[in-house]
């Protein structure tokens, strides 16, 4: 009875791993220069300049350029060239104050165009409030900043008999540490609904993006540790700077059929 000897599996030729240190080192050049001091949007070397740079073959540098479009580090214009992409900011579905999301990642929170305003809650909101609608409620709306760039217009809503004495000084910054600090009020969980939605020239022009830009709209009823709703907030989040990043499990099956 013969044996079957399996053939020994080949080493990667010189040239393949002569190529991967390659695309390595483009990879890691184009990554210095981004951190060195460009910006979202600025514009990278060329193709051509980049391979005559490093002494590598133009399609070593645009399979590196493709993978890192792909990880949405960089974008591309045909006939314009490569930009920096925007840091995108990508939301957990933890419920955190906006506040806690940007120092969480370094960057530095912030409040433009700041209102607050008192109406009657009206029928629906006093509904989700559980007021009588002549009630009173407290209407703040908010320019949330992210190191100085606007990221998310929020307009939220609460009971004016909560938070007596509430003025524009007192929110550039945390609502809900400001919520917990003042009115003993700690903010248990909220109900949110996300939707894909794009803004009005209005809203666009606060956020400083072109009219009719797609954007994040999330709908939240928040819920204090006594089980009271005591904000109702609608925030825009710009599309092109911020994100959602689920855990999704596997849904258990039972049985065998």
């Amino acid at each position: 009875m013969s044996s079957l000897v399996q053939p020994a599996r080949p080493e990667p030729s010189a040239r393949a791993k002569s190529n991967g240190g390659k695309s390595e080192r483009v990879r890691r050049h184009v990554l210095q220069t981004i951190d060195a001091g460009l910006g979202p949007h600025d514009r990278l070397p060329t193709e051509r300049e980049l391979a005559e740079q490093l002494g590598v073959s133009r399609l070593t540098v645009q399979r590196v350029l493709d993978d890192l479009t792909t990880e949405n580090r960089i974008y591309r214009i045909q006939g314009s060239g490569t930009f920096v992409r925007p840091t995108r900011i990508a939301k957990s579905m933890e419920l955190t104050s906006f506040s806690e999301d940007m120092r969480s990642r370094r960057m530095a929170p912030g409040s433009l165009e700041i209102s607050v305003t008192q109406e009657p809650a009206g029928a629906n909101l006093a509904a989700l409030l559980e007021l009588s609608p002549g009630s009173p409620v407290v209407s703040i709306r908010r320019v949330r900043t992210a190191d100085g760039a606007p990221i998310c217009l929020e307009r939220s809503q609460l009971p004016a008999e909560l938070v007596p004495g509430l003025s524009a000084e007192d929110v550039s910054g945390s609502l809900y540490e400001l919520l917990a600090e003042r009115y003993g009020i700690q903010i248990d969980r909220a109900d949110q609904t996300i939707r894909a939605t794009v803004l009005d020239p209005d809203d666009a022009s606060d956020l400083e993006v072109p009219a009719y830009s797609a954007a994040f709209e999330v709908d939240r009823l928040a819920v204090d540790h006594r089980g009271r709703p005591v904000e109702h907030a609608v925030s825009l989040y710009r599309a092109d700077r911020y994100s959602y990043q689920l855990t999704v499990a596997v849904a258990k099956r039972h049985g065998t059929g």
